[in-house]
């Protein structure tokens, strides 16, 4: 196990200045899983390659186990990469691609044979060892590309989207996987995905990034509960989050959202912001209620029937909104549902800036 830490780490390309990664910083805890999570083009993948030693930072500096790595090359660093790319030796047996890396670093056979079984064990791979990667499913293949990481016995696992290449149902087994593995070895891990669901569902701790800048580090439902920003609360959480642009009216110790006929009473005074707001509400925190308890009618446009719940989408007074019910099977286009914004999770956030208000 190795302690992680990235100092200020920055990355610019020649031809144009154009930054991937700038000021970033985190420290990552000895055995902790950290995803990296944002949209294509964020710069979490050239964060990770930095960390492997495939990438030369701009500025700044990479700590691994206390050591400085920031000029070392990959082989120096101890660390086992995992690419979405599975990059199997298609001529060489199961047994083969996990033991291939070990032999060239010179390992003894009765250790190479050690290490391979125990990943084979731990992947359940032990009956797959003879066989040939075109004899191999998608999930086989992707079990022997953590099975090569796992055999170097490495300080950190990086993984830079190696589910994204499997179907859905496989994702869920892989992901179930790569957390029994985790909690096992108890090793630094860095993942890198654009699936949030993975990101929540996997990570001690999440780094959302957007623009080569992080946005926000926290526990999963840390991100859910309390965004920094409007970015975090929109890619986090799926359904994602509706957004109603207006503005603060009444007292600062009586605070109202308006937007356009839509008005609703805020139960705390909000930090200040600029003249314009965006108002924030997840679908699963939209009430079904009694008429003279709602916030408003919400006229039904289209319905989504997930199995156990139901997605509705309609207007409230002019107001577009995304809710997510219990499953009613009778909810049908043109029907009128009395609802109400939960009002200990609503969220605000300030329309230039895009941070969020906290209440006072």
């Amino acid at each position: 196990m190795a302690r992680v830490s990235l100092k200020n780490i920055s990355k610019a390309y020649s031809g144009g200045g154009a930054h991937a990664v700038m000021d970033f910083n985190l420290d990552i805890e000895d055995g902790e899983l950290v995803v990296f999570v944002g949209p294509s083009g964020c710069g979490k993948s050239t964060t990770l390659r930095m960390i492997a030693g495939l990438e030369e930072p701009s500025g700044g500096e990479i700590w691994i186990g206390g050591r400085n790595v920031t000029e070392m090359e990959p082989k120096d660093r101890n660390i086992a990469m995992v690419f979405q790319n599975y990059a199997l030796y298609p001529q060489k047996t199961v047994y083969g691609n996990l033991s291939f890396g070990l032999s060239m670093r010179g390992l003894e056979a009765a250790d190479i044979d050690r290490r391979v079984r125990h990943a084979a064990g731990l992947l359940g791979l032990e009956g797959l060892l003879e066989r040939k990667p075109k004899q191999l499913s998608g999930g086989q293949m992707q079990r022997v590309a953590l099975g090569r990481a796992l055999v170097r016995d490495p300080d950190v696992f990086l993984l830079d989207e190696p589910l994204s290449n499997l179907d859905a149902k496989l994702r869920v087994r892989m992901r179930e996987e790569i957390a029994r593995i985790h909690a096992e070895l108890k090793t630094s891990m860095v993942y890198v995905t654009h699936d949030q669901i993975e990101a929540m569902t996997l990570g001690d701790r999440i780094v959302v990034m957007k623009d080569g800048l992080v946005q926000q580090v926290g526990m999963p439902l840390e991100l859910y509960d309390q965004p920094a920003n409007a970015f975090v609360a929109g890619f986090i959480g799926s359904p994602e989050m509706n957004f109603v642009e207006g503005e603060l009216v009444g007292t600062d110790t009586a605070p109202r959202f308006r937007s356009g006929e839509f008005e609703l009473p805020l139960t705390d005074a909000l930090d200040a912001g600029g003249p314009g707001v965006q108002l924030g509400i997840r679908p699963e925190h939209i009430e079904r209620v009694a008429a003279d308890g709602a916030d408003g009618i919400l006229r039904v446009i289209r319905v989504e029937q997930f199995g156990a719940q139901t997605c509705v989408s309609g207007t409230l007074k002019g107001v577009r909104l995304l809710a997510l019910f219990d499953r009613d099977d009778a909810i049908a286009a043109a029907d009128e549902i009395p609802i109400r914004l939960h009002p200990a999770r609503l969220h605000m956030f300030d329309r230039l800036s895009e941070r969020r208000l906290n209440r006072r």
